[in-house]
């Protein structure tokens, strides 16, 4: 009995020492830490909880400070980009022995004595900002077509003959009543002497008869004549007006057929086809030229027909045609909607004086419905969305720091990429556009490219706070 109570005491006096030796052992930093770290690997089922051990005790470790880090162990960063400290780094690597992996990042994140917590910076260049600022925005609906001539017209011939003369060809600039063509006009000038003479009989027959029946009239007023000679005389002078009537109706018809024996030109425009040669026999109807007018244009476009609605006549089309920049005005909208497509025509007019644009071009412009002149506005690039879409918002620098502002969108002007605020900005703010890296509220900001901002060193560069 005495035997095994001197072995129970001796087997407690050496667990008590191996207990202490450890716990001495565990006090003093270990060079090899990390390659234990690297050398032990955790089971399967319980890693995640050795992991979370691991980083408790790493953190814990960091917090009371300690010797450097063993060679090998990756140094913690904090947040702000600062080294963590002495405590941390060990932390780490007891968090790595103990748990893996993450109990080397968890303290890592333990600070030393010596650090705080920071907050992330982010460094934007002059383009990255904008200042919010008042000028004119335009509602626009994209449109385009086919630019044609304004009138065009087929020059026929309206009688039979054999052209004598063409004067013009195609490209060839005319003006209104200028001769295009002549027509051998023998006969009909002959035709029209002719009538010419029966006028001129008929004309004083007509004198005659009405000299006449004035003095049957006074004759019979004094009773040298009977009522039946003044009836007579009377209707004498009637039939010489009524042949004189048919004269010149002739004489007209002659002048018209010298007249069309000469093609003039029905409007001022240019010769888009020439069709005849000289001493063609053409038969009445005959198609010789065809002419347009390209002193002004019209613009034969498409709008959705949900849009159809927003649009008037007089309304602005700025549009580009060959590269050039052009205006034109809203002249006509159709009152129906194409059932295969499901837009609207609509026709604008283009003034062309200088001939710079030509038939039958494509042209795409933007149609201007609406014109607020001082909005207060910002790049599109600038307004955001929220996750689920439903509200706007945008980084404005205040203070140094990002601060994330809910705004009110107006009027998109899509062609200056530019968008209405009419809530949630003043005049002057400084707003960030385009994606210059990772936002998020209250991240300190530094400014390079402009006075003041060169301490940020180069872009993608940050540095502390």
């Amino acid at each position: 009995m005495l035997r095994k109570t001197t072995l129970l005491v001796a087997a407690l006096s050496l667990t008590a020492v191996a207990s202490a030796a450890q716990g001495e052992k565990r006090a003093r930093p270990s060079k090899s830490a990390d390659s234990t770290a690297a050398s032990v690997a955790p089971a399967p089922q319980d890693s995640a909880q050795r992991s979370r051990r691991g980083g408790r005790d790493g953190g814990r470790d960091g917090a009371t400070g300690g010797a450097p880090a063993a060679t090998g162990a990756a140094p913690a960063v904090a947040d702000s980009g600062a080294p963590a400290g002495r405590g941390g780094a060990r932390g780490g690597a007891r968090g790595g022995a103990r748990g893996g992996g993450r109990g080397t990042g968890e303290g890592g994140r333990g600070q030393g004595g010596g650090g705080g917590p920071r907050n992330s910076s982010v460094v934007l260049g002059a383009t990255d900002v904008f200042k919010v600022s008042k000028g004119p925005v335009e509602a626009t609906i994209a449109v385009s077509g086919d630019l044609r001539a304004f009138e065009s017209a087929n020059v026929r011939t309206r009688i039979d003959g054999v052209i004598d003369k063409v004067m013009v060809r195609e490209g060839q600039t005319v003006s209104a009543g200028m001769v295009l063509a002549k027509f051998e006009s023998s006969e009909q000038e002959a035709t029209l002497r002719s009538a010419e003479a029966d006028v001129a009989a008929a004309k004083s027959d007509a004198e005659t008869s009405t000299w006449n029946a004035q003095q049957s009239k006074g004759l019979f007023k004094v009773g040298a004549i009977a009522e039946r000679d003044l009836r007579l005389a009377e209707q004498a002078a009637e039939a010489a007006k009524a042949r004189l009537a048919a004269s010149e109706a002739r004489e007209r018809t002659a002048s018209n057929g010298v007249r069309d024996t000469r093609i003039a030109a029905p409007f001022a425009g240019t010769i888009e086809k020439r069709l005849v040669q000289d001493g063609e026999n053409t038969p009445r109807g005959t198609q010789l030229f065809t002419m347009v007018r390209t002193a002004t244009l019209e613009l034969a476009g498409a709008i959705p027909a949900r849009s159809a609605d927003e649009v008037k006549p007089g309304q602005t089309v700025r549009f580009t045609s060959d590269g050039r920049a052009f205006t034109g005005r809203v002249s006509r909208v159709s009152p129906t909607i194409d059932p295969a497509t499901r837009s609207v025509a609509v026709y604008v007019t283009v003034p062309n004086p200088k001939g710079l644009l030509k038939g039958n071009s494509f042209a795409t412009g933007q149609l201007v419905t609406q014109t607020v002149g001082d909005a207060l506005v910002v790049p599109v690039t600038a307004v955001r969305e929220n996750v689920d879409g439903t509200r706007h918002f945008v980084y404005k620098i205040q203070g140094g720091e990002l601060a994330l502002v809910f705004v009110q969108t107006g009027i998109s002007d899509d062609s200056r990429g530019m968008v209405q605020i009419t809530d949630g900005l003043h005049d002057g703010d400084q707003v960030v556009v385009g994606s210059p890296g990772t936002l998020g509220p209250a991240m300190k900001v530094t400014i390079i490219g402009t006075e003041g901002g060169r301490s940020g060193g180069r872009r993608g560069q940050k540095s502390a706070p």
